[in-house]
């Protein structure tokens, strides 16, 4: 216990799944934080998103392990909404922050219409940007940034391909880029000590991947498949034979990457992705 004690966490996305799970790990070793979510859906995403519901309940989560947490609804496409509510919330909890995680994230898969491609973009790496762009001049020297990439967009022919429609196509296309963008923030960041690291996820528990548009993708031979249809086809993206990680799992690494145990691990594409990655594009890792 206490691996992160005293320290301010800001975390995107998080209202539910991967983002509550971080909020709630991160808490249980001792650090504060700042929760932002839009709670609202998003038209091009086939899934509904989280719901103020859904951060009241994190936020709920977090005060009962006895840690303090603030939570504002913001959308991490608007630079500026995000921007004060960071600056809020660091006013709030003591006047510094020492991470970030960036983990807000939408995957509109099965559509043709275009602005499916720009909404993954701005939402799953302007966000990504805008989230250190608001963090930044309250992040201490020698801090932490995570966000949060994908298995999926590090396979060609997995979301981008063309059957999963342009919301897919921009899903990668947004991860690519973020996995891009946190191994050249790393050298940029490094004199201030403030490391930059990506989590890139394979099928995870959450419902982003439990819902009818993603069962459709790994079941496209049935009009209208169900999760336990789709669950036999899970396994098909790992080499360790399980359906998806937990979200947990993840939290698991991401507490890591925001504690001083990686104080000089930066610049890392870090895949919790039981295999998934070695599985389907095989090669020999470059020294």
């Amino acid at each position: 216990m206490g691996r992160v004690e005293g320290k301010t966490v800001l975390i995107t996305g998080a209202a539910r799944g991967q983002g509550r799970a971080h909020a709630i790990r991160l808490a249980e070793e001792g650090a504060d934080i700042i929760a932002v979510d839009l709670c609202e859906d998003i038209a091009t995403n086939d899934y509904p998103l989280a719901t103020r519901a859904d951060l009241d309940e994190t936020v709920r989560q977090v005060e009962k392990l006895d840690r303090r947490i603030v939570a504002f609804q913001a959308d991490v496409r608007e630079r500026e909404s995000l921007q004060a509510a960071v600056a809020s919330g660091v006013a709030e909890l003591g006047g510094t922050l020492d991470a970030v995680v960036a983990q807000a994230g939408i995957c509109p898969l099965g559509t043709q219409e275009a602005q499916a491609f720009l909404d993954a973009v701005t939402v799953d790496f302007n966000g990504v940007v805008n989230a250190v762009d608001a963090a930044l001049p309250h992040l201490a020297d020698g801090g932490s940034v995570v966000a949060t990439g994908s298995l999926a967009a590090l396979i060609p022919g997995s979301t981008d391909n063309p059957a999963n429609g342009f919301g897919g196509l921009g899903y990668s296309f947004a991860k690519r880029a973020v996995a891009s963008f946190v191994n050249d923030l790393a050298l940029v960041l490094a004199p201030r000590r403030i490391r930059a690291n990506a989590v890139h996820p394979t099928n995870c528990n959450t419902d982003m991947l439990n819902s009818d548009v993603m069962y459709r993708q790994f079941r496209p031979d049935l009009e209208h498949p169900t999760r336990e249809d789709a669950l036999p086809a899970f396994p098909a993206m790992n080499a360790i034979p399980v359906p998806y990680v937990e979200p947990e799992d993840i939290a698991a690494a991401v507490l890591f990457l925001v504690s001083d145990e990686s104080r000089y691990v930066t610049g890392v594409q870090l895949r919790v992705d039981a295999g998934g990655y070695v599985k389907l594009r095989p090669q020999q890792p470059s020294f």
